[in-house]
């Protein structure tokens, strides 16, 4: 039977676990150089509803250093820009791939076209969450840190993105410490909450903070509200002053992309504390254990 990952909670910790286990022993394999052809043969379908960089590159790179190859699709060279429904869309991209990830608005769609497609659909990313992308944060923590569970991540910005989404969902199922800071009206709903600090400070939610991250103030499909977001998150700018109430080992994380002098200063991410062309690299190691994962079943 075919699994989807919609959201994190489509996997268990073990399985987490698991894939990042494997990610690493990915990510060791490439840097010696040595060849990978799980996933020879197989291919994977790359459905754009919105722009991409590293989603796009990552995935092709992914499956085709595993011996697969990718399929991209953007919305306006589809029929789907033309009206066909994304049912119709799913269910013959299932006879041609191996897998499909898709990359849109409402989490609605994403789960119309999961539940007409007969092979993997992955969230490439959704209005409700960028698992993917925490997926590789999680790894690069653990990577420059050790273990995720019992830490302390601070997400400074807009937390009602899909990326504070997924970083509610992700606290208690991987047993970390969130700290939210945001103005009011840029918050997630009370039910995502769980243990996380709200806090209307940057310095509060920094304090001794094993990670501090942040991202854009103003995502696609946001651009009407720039003036306004702008005015919002004034002092909400991670800066080495932010940076000197987080812990002395702490890593600074973007998903990108990123506006140096707004949500973060060229400083921080250029400076000796980002792990963020890490995390951007780890994209892809992940990505590749998730493939294999999903179309392997293993």
């Amino acid at each position: 039977m075919k699994r989807d990952f919609l959201r994190l909670a489509d996997f268990t910790l073990d399985e987490h676990q698991r894939l990042f286990r494997r990610a690493h022993e990915l990510k060791a394999l490439r840097k010696r150089g040595e060849a990978v052809r799980t996933l020879e043969g197989r291919s994977l379908l790359l459905l754009f509803e919105k722009h991409s960089t590293r989603t796009r590159l990552s995935f092709e790179a992914a499956i085709g250093q595993l011996g697969g190859s990718a399929i991209t699709l953007p919305m306006q060279d589809s029929q789907l820009s033309r009206g066909e429904t994304l049912s119709d869309t799913a269910r013959v991209s299932s006879r041609y791939v191996d897998a499909i990830l898709f990359r849109t608005f409402g989490d609605d769609r994403l789960e119309e076209l999961a539940r007409a497609a007969t092979v993997p659909v992955i969230n490439g990313l959704s209005d409700g969450g960028h698992p993917v992308q925490i997926l590789a944060d999680l790894f690069t923590i653990e990577e420059r840190l050790g273990s995720v569970a019992g830490r302390t991540l601070a997400f400074i910005g807009d937390c009602a993105s899909n990326m504070a989404l997924s970083f509610c969902e992700a606290a208690p199922l991987f047993g970390f410490n969130l700290r939210l800071a945001a103005p009011e009206g840029y918050r997630p709903p009370p039910d995502l909450l769980r243990d996380a600090l709200v806090t209307a400070s940057p310095a509060e939610a920094a304090q001794g903070a094993d990670v501090v991250i942040t991202d854009v103030w103003i995502s696609m499909g946001q651009e009407k509200e720039t003036a306004a977001r702008r005015q919002a998150f004034r002092g909400f700018l991670v800066d080495d002053s932010l940076l000197g109430h987080a812990a002395d080992h702490a890593i600074v994380l973007h998903c990108l992309p990123a506006h140096r002098g707004e949500e973060i200063s060229a400083e921080v991410i250029d400076g000796p504390r980002s792990a963020v062309l890490d995390e951007a690299e780890n994209r892809m190691h992940v990505q590749k254990a998730l493939l294999e994962q999903l179309i392997l079943g293993k």
